[in-house]
C-alpha cells in the first residue's frame, strides 16, 4: 500500500483504485467540480446636477375675432286681431308680438306693436404681442476620477450640447 500526497488529502492505492470503477473495457473516473460565486456591489462614480433656465420671447397673435350683437326695434302696429300671434322668425330677425286688451263695449285684441330682434355679425382683425417662455436644462456631472466636470445643456428642442469645463 503506497500513499501519495495530493493537497491536504492522503490517498492510498486502494482508494485510488476504488475511484476507478467498471470493467477494463469501461473505466470511469470520478472528478470534482468547481463552483462560481458572483456578488454585486454598488458604488458612486460621480454626481449629476440638473438646473433649468427659463427664456422668454415675443410672438405675434393674429386671429379673427367674431362678435354678435343684437339690434332691437319697436314698431307700433295698432291692428285689431282675433287671436294672439305666435313668435316667428324672418331670416335673421325674430318677431315677438306684444298684445293688449282694450276695453270697448266688447273685448277685442289689438296688435299694439312688434319687437324685432335682428342678429348682426361682424368680424375684425386682432393683433397682440404675447410673451412665450421655454426652458433649458443644464446637467453638470462631477466625476470622482478626474476632478473635472462635464456640462450638458438640453434645450426645449431636445438637442444636447456638451462642453468640457476645466
Amino acid at each position: 500500500m503506497t500513499a501519495s500526497r495530493d493537497g491536504d488529502t492522503l490517498q492510498t492505492n486502494d482508494e485510488a483504485r476504488s475511484a476507478i470503477e467498471g470493467t477494463h473495457d469501461e473505466m470511469k473516473l470520478r472528478l470534482l467540480a468547481e463552483e462560481l460565486s458572483v456578488a454585486k456591489e454598488t458604488f458612486e462614480t460621480g454626481r449629476v446636477r440638473i438646473s433649468t433656465h427659463t427664456h422668454e420671447r415675443q410672438a405675434l397673435v393674429d386671429e379673427n375675432l367674431a362678435r354678435e350683437r343684437v339690434e332691437i326695434e319697436t314698431i307700433p302696429m295698432g291692428l285689431r286681431i282675433d287671436a294672439v300671434p305666435e313668435v316667428r322668425q324672418e331670416g335673421d330677425t325674430t318677431i315677438i308680438p306684444v298684445v293688449e286688451e282694450v276695453l270697448v263695449v266688447e273685448r277685442r285684441l289689438m296688435l299694439k306693436e312688434e319687437i324685432r330682434i335682428r342678429r348682426v355679425h361682424t368680424s375684425e382683425r386682432h393683433q397682440e404681442k404675447v410673451a412665450l417662455r421655454h426652458q433649458e436644462a443644464v446637467i453638470t456631472r462631477h466625476s470622482d476620477d478626474t476632478g473635472k466636470a462635464d456640462a450638458t445643456s438640453v434645450t426645449d428642442l431636445g438637442r444636447a450640447k456638451t462642453e468640457r469645463e476645466e
